[in-house]
C-alpha cells in the first residue's frame, strides 16, 4: 500500500507517465530504501520475500525486444525471465499468485518513461507457453474486506484489464504524435506538454482510425476541442479552414487571437513524410468539416 500511496504521489507530481529514475531510486521504509526497478523485468526488492513489481520495457527503433508481452482473451500475458521455469524469478511470481498478492506492472511507453499499473494480480501459470497471465484489479478492492465470489472478481478484473489495454494504447498513441510533432501545437506551435493531446483525424469508429502517427495531430487542448467540434478544419493542403460562422463571430480576444487568427495559415507537421498526417485522411476527415458547416 505504501508503494501505491508513493505511485499516487509521483503521478501528480510528473503526469501519468513517470520518469525511470524515479522508479528506479524508489523510496524509504521504516529505514528502508524500496526501489521499484531493476535491469531484470521481476524485481524483488532486497528488504521484500517476493516480487513487488514486473516491467515491459519500451520498444526502441532499430532494437528488437527480448519479450513480446501482450493482451489475450482479456489478460495481460507476461513472460517468464529466460527458458527456466524455475528460476528464481520465475518462482517468485508464481508464489505472489499462490498467496494472492497484489504487484505493480511498470508499462513502457516510450525510453525512460513507464505507465504504472495497480494493483494487478498473476491469475495463471502457463509452462507450457511460458508465460504468466496477468490481471488488473480495482484499487478499491484491495482495500475492502467483503466477500466477493471468484466469479465476479474474475468478471471484474477481465473487464478492467481491457479498460487498462484501452489506456496503454492511448498512452502509447500520445506519445507518439507528441514526439513526431517535437511536443508542439500544429496550429499554435504551443510547447507546453500538459496542455497538448493526441488528436485523432478520423475517429477510433472509423476503420482508418487506427492509434498511428500519421492519424495523429499534435494539438493544445483549445485547438483540440475546436477541432473535434468542427469549428476548425484542415484542408488536404495541411493549410487551417474556419467554419463561415467562426470567421464571421464577434467575441473577446480568445476567438480572436486565438482560433480566428489562424484561418488559412498553414499547420506544422513533421519533418519525416512517414510520420505526416495522411493525405486520404485529412481528405475524409475535411469532408465531415465540411459537412458539419
Amino acid at each position: 500500500m505504501r508503494t501505491f500511496e508513493f505511485l499516487t504521489r509521483q503521478q501528480q507530481i510528473h503526469g501519468e507517465l513517470l520518469p525511470v529514475q524515479v522508479l528506479r531510486d524508489g523510496f524509504d521504509f521504516q529505514g528502508v530504501r524500496i526501489t521499484l526497478m531493476s535491469p531484470q523485468g521481476i524485481h524483488k526488492p532486497r528488504a521484500m520475500g517476493m516480487p513487488l513489481t514486473i516491467t515491459t520495457i519500451p520498444p526502441e527503433p532499430g532494437r528488437s525486444l527480448p519479450y513480446h508481452d501482450q493482451v489475450q482473451d482479456g489478460l495481460l500475458i507476461y513472460c517468464y525471465r529466460g527458458t527456466d521455469s524455475e528460476h528464481r524469478d520465475n518462482a517468485g511470481l508464481r508464489r505472489v499468485m499462490q498467496e494472492r498478492m497484489p504487484l505493480v506492472y511498470l508499462y513502457g511507453i516510450v525510453p525512460g518513461r513507464y505507465y504504472p499499473i495497480y494493483p494487478v494480480f498473476i491469475v495463471a501459470d502457463n509452462p507450457s507457453s511460458g508465460t504468466f497471465a496477468v490481471a488488473v484489479e480495482d484499487a478499491t478492492f484491495v482495500q475492502i474486506q467483503a466477500e466477493i465470489s471468484d466469479g465476479d472478481c474474475d468478471a471484474r478484473r477481465r473487464y478492467v484489464t481491457r479498460l487498462t489495454k484501452q489506456r496503454l494504447h492511448q498512452e502509447v498513441f500520445r506519445e507518439r504524435v507528441l514526439e513526431a510533432y517535437t511536443h508542439r501545437c500544429a496550429i499554435c506551435h504551443l510547447r507546453h506538454t500538459e496542455l497538448l493531446d493526441a488528436a485523432h483525424i478520423l475517429p477510433d469508429s472509423d476503420e482508418q482510425g487506427l492509434p498511428v502517427v500519421p492519424n495523429g495531430l499534435a494539438l493544445c487542448k483549445l485547438h483540440h476541442a475546436a477541432f473535434d467540434a468542427n469549428l476548425v478544419g484542415i484542408r488536404p493542403d495541411l493549410v487551417i479552414e474556419l467554419r463561415e460562422d467562426i470567421r464571421r463571430e464577434t467575441d473577446g480576444p480568445m476567438l480572436q487571437y486565438g482560433i480566428q487568427a489562424f484561418h488559412e495559415k498553414p499547420i506544422w507537421v513533421p519533418r519525416s513524410d512517414r510520420l505526416k498526417p495522411a493525405k486520404d485522411r485529412l481528405e475524409k476527415r475535411y469532408g465531415l468539416f465540411r459537412a458539419s458547416a
